[in-house]
């Protein structure tokens, strides 16, 4: 049976991302909005009309009033949820969109907006909250206010975020003592990300969790895992969550989410974006000021809170480790574009609608806290996209700091083992009649694994359409050759690298190892230019070095380079390779030292001829070739 909610509008389209320097990001208007689906867009203007007092006239005048009282006695209406119907029910996709459908007709307050498509089918939208109306970020920077973005359901199975943000929306346009909250701050809200995952719906996917009682699957449509997909892009629904995020650029993105894991006495953890791996002005001011200020006030409101539980000693009073958030999570995305990333992880053993409740409760105080300290925010933010633009270096990968560990209190249950009833092995459980307060090892210092000196531009070939895309939606400001052009600069051999077996549709390359040339190559008119000096920049180190963690080489956007093309007949090439070495004594001298210390290779004729055929002007230069040229000096290039 088809449902009754309405198939996307194909006219509805987002506006353009225009890529940005750092002027424009503070100064430049934004492109108008697409089309708006519920909620008005000031300013108005409105033209005095005629008198008159013909019977159209005062039809319309009619309709017009009662319209206009439709829409005050809707404000007055019943906005209740199915979760506040039934707590251990949890809203599907098309509720939550008919429940902000109806407050953004019944409060200029909130604009409801249709993005682009997912793989679902159906469009992604964002539910905007500004209590002056006025919905353009750049008019809102303008203005000195902060932008919070929440996104919810990116793991449909774990909803709390989903019922919690229709909540707080509804209580904020309802009540003036929780908007004061907003006076410096717009809040930007994906209602729903995940939407392939949320129709996937039943009781049984999420076996460790208690409540609700049905709720959706974590994989989408395409049975990916989107907080994996930030960087490589294969769901619709990223490539539009990338262009949504770059056009809002927000200071502050909550990815509402559930944990699975230990037990414990804590309703919610919380990670961040680790404060390392951030720019230093962000990242000192997350570990001194906004986290101690979030936990403070969460345990005020009786919702004590600690890190997220990753450890891998056994239980958590053994030690927990701050997670790696590389690009590919949602918390590791926003931290490229200098936005500090909060994963709320409610416990998946609490009932649901304590879960719901302390998310509500972690967003209302984030609120709080934004508007207090938005000039501090802001100011911060300019700092770091300053100093995105002019560092002339950048980390690539991060290790965590094993001889450093910080000393937390930890409120758990006593872990212990007992004979499996399944397997008769020991088996670990959680005696909740032992909790216990401790101090627990936090390892949570990251330092720079690899860095890389950022180069003066990058070329790239308009062959990779899929990389171009993607540095679009992120805001990259590209410009294209104009002419053929064969500069020198600085180009990568792939000289080694390891690949993982399949991993969210991919085989994902490590331990990239690289032999930099100093090289003259050819690029050609329409290919892609990149200068670095831009407030993306640290997106487009990440994702251009080979060597980045979350690079599209890893990610195997540029898998074509790694096959050889080209090979040779033995019998044919015996000749010339015989030509060869008489014509290049060192080359032959090469070739007998090598069969004295290799007895495989002295043993293995085929392989000799491959040696001395990789000599030659025969064997192809793209082999391996990395196909982005870093510039690394100012040179004149022919763009646009």
């Amino acid at each position: 049976m088809q449902h009754p909610y309405p198939q996307p509008d194909s006219r509805c389209v987002p506006a353009p991302v225009s890529a940005k320097t750092f002027r424009d990001y503070q100064e430049k208007p934004r492109p108008p909005p697409g089309e708006i689906l519920f909620g008005r867009e000031p300013p108005y203007t409105v033209s005095s009309p005629q008198p008159t007092t013909s019977p159209m006239f005062r039809l319309t005048n009619l309709l017009f009033l009662c319209l206009f009282s439709i829409a005050l006695h809707a404000q007055k209406g019943d906005f209740t949820t199915p979760f506040e119907k039934d707590q251990n029910v949890t809203a599907t996709y098309f509720e939550a969109i008919d429940f902000y459908k109806k407050l953004a007709n019944a409060f200029p307050q909130l604009q409801l907006r249709e993005w682009g498509a997912t793989d679902a089918g159906f469009p992604l939208h964002t539910a905007v909250l500004s209590l002056d109306k006025v919905f353009d970020p750049a008019a809102i920077r303008k203005q000195n206010k902060r932008i919070l973005f929440v996104n919810n359901a990116i793991h449909p199975g774990e909803p709390e975020g989903v019922d919690a943000t229709m909540m707080l929306v509804r209580d904020i346009l309802q009540k003036p003592e929780l908007q004061r909250n907003l006076q410096h701050v717009v809040l930007v809200v994906i209602p729903y990300y995940n939407i392939g995952g949320g129709l996937n719906r039943g009781p049984y996917s999420r076996v460790n969790q208690n409540g609700p009682n049905a709720y959706g699957f974590r994989g989408n449509a395409k049975n990916l895992d989107l907080n994996r997909d930030f960087i490589k892009c294969d769901s619709k629904n990223a490539l539009t969550f990338n262009e949504i995020f770059n056009y809002w650029q927000p200071d502050i993105l909550i990815d509402n989410h559930t944990s699975n894991g230990a037990d414990y006495t804590y309703t919610l953890t919380m990670l961040a974006s680790q404060q390392d791996k951030l720019d230093p002005a962000l990242g000192q001011y997350l570990d001194q000021d906004l986290l101690p200020r979030l936990y403070a006030d969460m345990k005020a409101r009786n919702w004590e809170m600690t890190p997220y539980v990753n450890n891998f000693r056994d239980t958590p009073d053994k030690g927990i480790y701050g997670f790696y958030d590389s690009p590919r999570y949602s918390s590791g995305y926003a931290a490229l574009h200098n936005c500090i990333g909060f994963i709320p992880e409610t416990h998946m053993l609490k009932p649901f609608p304590q879960r719901v409740q302390v998310t509500y409760a972690y967003m209302d105080v984030m609120l709080r806290v934004m508007n207090e300290q938005y000039e501090k925010i802001g100011k911060l933010k300019a700092e770091a996209i300053q100093h995105t633009m002019t560092r002339d270096s950048f980390p690539l990968d991060w290790t965590i700091a094993r001889d450093q560990a910080d000393t937390i209190i930890f409120k758990g249950y006593e872990g212990k083992y007992k004979p499996s009833e399944v397997t008769g092995a020991d088996r670990l459980w959680y005696d909740r009649t032992a909790p216990f307060e401790r101090k627990t090892p936090y390892w949570n210092t990251f330092l720079p694994a690899k860095m890389t000196a950022k180069p003066y531009a990058y070329i790239i070939p308009q062959a990779y359409s899929e990389v171009i895309e993607r540095l679009e939606k992120n805001g990259v400001k590209l410009q294209r050759l104009t002419a053929d052009f064969m500069p020198e600069l600085e180009m990568y051999y792939i000289a080694d690298y390891k690949t993982r077996d399949a991993y969210e549709g991919h085989y994902l390359h490590y331990d990239v190892q690289l032999d930099k040339r100093h090289m003259t190559w050819p690029f050609h008119q329409g290919d892609y230019v990149a200068f670095t000096d831009q407030p993306s920049n640290r997106y487009l180190v990440e994702t251009l070095e080979p060597q980045g963690l979350d690079s599209f080489f890893a990610w195997n956007f540029f898998d074509g380079i790694l096959g050889q093309k080209e090979y040779f007949s033995s019998y044919v090439f015996e000749d010339l390779a015989a030509e060869f070495l008489q014509n290049h004594p060192e080359v032959k001298a090469q070739l007998e030292a090598r069969k004295q210390t290799d007895a495989e290779f002295a043993k293995n004729p085929r392989a000799q001829l491959d040696w001395v055929y990789r000599q030659t002007p025969h064997y192809e230069p793209t082999y391996n070739l990395y196909p982005v040229g870093r510039v690394m000096e100012g040179v004149k290039m022919p763009v646009r």
